[in-house]
């Protein structure tokens, strides 16, 4: 059977994206609750009032392999283990209809795949191996019903539904072989609109830890409805 939940107090979280508002919000919620957090974005003048709420702080280019690489490194030098990934790295560009869809916008919004792709590889290791990992990711409503002026964005959140789902068979499998309980769980947050709802979203963050791995590994939990 499954190992009962503790709680997100104790566990380490990297909440990836940190500096917009859900970050804030993610990172006050979870180091309200006994968490500890690292937040990580590429701006260190943003960062700071993050290690002001109590915050490891790292800046650095998520979408830069090398980068990521070499911070992953270092956590791991250092002995600290992750329990959780809050990925928030991402934006909205659009409009122009199916036509006006960019190349320079596809571009801007694949950075956010691409990072959760490079700090999910990098941290794999840690996630199959704690007591009680979580990972999470912010989509969005256009990935059920994408529209032309959307389009770029709805591929690039449908292409993260899917690596997450991935993420999600994975800890079943690792589980599976190792004849361990399922500990860790990828869920996706999707929302029409996050502006108004940070608050939501990250008590919602903070009690993926209450519920048991195999009840939320690979769901998708509506916000704002």
């Amino acid at each position: 059977m499954p190992e009962a939940p503790h709680g997100v107090r104790g566990r380490t979280v990297l909440v990836a994206g940190a500096t917009s508002a859900s970050g804030h919000a993610a990172t006050d919620a979870l180091i309200a609750a006994g968490a500890t957090v690292i937040a990580a974005g590429r701006d260190e003048a943003r960062l700071a009032p993050l290690g002001a709420l109590g915050a490891r702080t790292a800046a650095l280019d998520l979408a830069d392999a090398a980068s990521v690489e070499a911070f992953a490194e270092q956590v791991d030098a250092e002995g600290v283990r992750l329990d959780g990934i809050v990925h928030l790295v991402g934006g909205w560009r659009g409009g122009g209809g199916l036509t006006g869809q960019t190349d320079a916008d596809y571009r801007a919004l694949e950075a956010g795949l691409t990072a959760l792709r490079h700090v999910t590889r990098a941290f794999w290791d840690d996630l199959v191996a704690s007591p009680a990992a979580r990972v999470s990711i912010v989509s969005s409503t256009a990935v059920a019903r994408p529209l032309a002026g959307g389009a770029n964005y709805a591929a690039v959140k449908a292409a993260e539904e899917t690596w997450v789902r991935a993420m999600a068979q994975g800890f079943a499998k690792a589980a599976r072989e190792a004849g361990d309980p399922l500990r860790a769980a990828a869920v996706v947050f999707r929302v029409r609109a996050l502006a108004g709802l940070e608050d939501d979203l990250a008590a919602r963050v903070v009690r993926l830890w209450d519920a048991a791995a195999d009840e939320i590994n690979d769901t998708v939990i509506p916000l704002g409805d």
